[in-house]
C-alpha cells in the first residue's frame, strides 16, 4: 500500500503542477493529525516518511515535566486575553502548544518511541483526507497567487462566475 501512496502522490503531483514534496509534507501532517484523533495517542508526536518506500513512523516525544513546563511558560508568555469584536466579550487565550521546532535544542533530553498504529479509524482516516485536501487548496491558491502577483494594476478579462456579500469568484483569461 505504501508504493500507492507514492504513485498517488506524484500522480497528484504532476496534474495539479504542485510539488511532491508540498504533498509529502501535507500527507505527514494529514497523517500526524489522523494519529492525534486515535484514542491513546501521544500529547507530543512527529510524524516521518521514507520518501522511497512511502512506510512510515510515528514517534512519541517524551519530554521530561521539567523541560515541558518550561517550554509551556515560554510559550504562553506571548499570549494575552482578546476581545471578541462581535460580541465585546473576553476570550482566553487558547491552550498553549509547544514548537516542536524549539525542541531540537533539547533532543538530548527528550526520548522518543515508536508508537505507529497498525491500523487508522475511519475518523481517522477522514481528518487526514481533510487536511491533505486543505493543502492541495492552499498549494493551488499560492501558485495562482504567484502566476498573477507581477500583474498588480494591469487591466485584464474574465468571467464572473459566482458572486455573494463577501466575495465574487472571477475566472481569469490566459494573455491572448
Amino acid at each position: 500500500m505504501s508504493r500507492e501512496i507514492l504513485e498517488a502522490v506524484r500522480g497528484l503531483a504532476a496534474e495539479k503542477n504542485i510539488s511532491s514534496e508540498k504533498l509529502m509534507e501535507a500527507l505527514e501532517d494529514a497523517l500526524l493529525s489522523a494519529y492525534k484523533k486515535t484514542p491513546g495517542a501521544a500529547r507530543y508526536a512527529r510524524v516521518e516518511m521514507d520518501r522511497e518506500s512511502g512506510d512510515f513512523k510515528v514517534w512519541e516525544l517524551k519530554i521530561p515535566e521539567e523541560l515541558e513546563e518550561q517550554l509551556l511558560v515560554e510559550a504562553t508568555v506571548d499570549q494575552q486575553p482578546t476581545v471578541d469584536p462581535e460580541t465585546g466579550e473576553m476570550r482566553e487565550p487558547p491552550e498553549p502548544e509547544i514548537d516542536l521546532e524549539k525542541l531540537k535544542e533539547f533532543e538530548d533530553q527528550i526520548e522518543i518511541e515508536d508508537v505507529t498504529p497498525h491500523d487508522f479509524g475511519r475518523i481517522a482516516a477522514q481528518t487526514a483526507k481533510q487536511v491533505i485536501l486543505q493543502r492541495i487548496r492552499e498549494a493551488e491558491r499560492d501558485m495562482m497567487f504567484e502566476k498573477y502577483r507581477d500583474r498588480v494594476g494591469e487591466l485584464i478579462t474574465g468571467i464572473v462566475q459566482q458572486s455573494d456579500s463577501r466575495y465574487t469568484l472571477v475566472q481569469l483569461r490566459e494573455r491572448v
